[in-house]
């Protein structure tokens, strides 16, 4: 799979890009990802990429004429374009599977005050948000939307059952998960996880799993008495 972030600051995205999981996937050739600068597809001597608002109002604006050139230049036709945008759907984890299975993604990082809104409305396939909030650029965005779906791609992570385990894959969030010391200022780690006795740790696992969930996010329940397992590839 290869994911192309197109952004003023490509270095941002490189110092996580390079590193752990996702930087060592890179070297083996699981995934390719690479960070652009929209400067390279910005015309005149100063490479102008954004501008004052139509109609006033405080800010700067991005221009339409990079990211369209970038695109133009950029795009096969098995691409599939996304604005990191505030006003997209919310990102959630079938979001993620759903561009694992993706040959090519760009991904178009907005800053200051937004995207000239004919790029949303001409230019891409899809708004992605990453919750209702707003940040000061689509950097954070994209680095979040890159992890979550590089980590579903095979061979991304170097043991193939996590993504199986994991929170919101059964529409739960993950069991609690607990390592040495045994004991630690008092608190001690579930006996039954130190019984050997698989079986009877799986159903704990369940049960944990459903106790968190109603705890925490309890609007997950109807989603997750609606699904019969999680998302495999192939």
């Amino acid at each position: 799979m290869k994911i192309q972030i197109l952004t003023l600051f490509p270095d941002v995205c490189e110092g996580m890009l390079s590193q752990s999981i996702l930087g060592r996937a890179r070297k083996r050739g699981s995934i390719e990802i690479q960070a652009l600068d929209l400067r390279q597809w910005a015309v005149g001597k100063h490479r102008v990429t954004d501008e004052a608002p139509y109609g006033g109002g405080p800010g700067m604006v991005m221009k339409i004429e990079p990211y369209a050139s970038a695109l133009a230049d950029l795009c096969s036709p098995h691409t599939r374009t996304v604005l990191m945008s505030a006003q997209g759907r919310r990102f959630q984890h079938t979001i993620a599977y759903e561009y694992s299975l993706e040959k090519e993604v760009i991904l178009l990082c907005g800053h200051y005050e937004g995207v000239d809104q004919r790029v949303a409305d001409h230019l891409v396939d899809d708004a992605i948000s990453i919750g209702d909030y707003v940040l000061t650029s689509g950097i954070l965005p994209a680095l979040v939307f890159v992890d979550a779906v590089a980590r579903l791609i095979p061979g991304v992570l170097g043991n193939t059952d996590s993504t199986g385990q994991e929170s919101f894959i059964t529409g739960l969030l993950d069991h609690p998960s607990y390592t040495r010391p045994e004991t630690f200022q008092g608190w001690k780690v579930p006996s039954i996880l130190l019984s050997g006795n698989h079986a009877e740790i799986q159903k704990w696992r369940a049960v944990a799993a459903l106790e968190l969930t109603k705890q925490r996010r309890p609007d997950l329940l109807g989603f997750h008495l609606a699904q019969e397992g999680g998302y495999p590839h192939g």
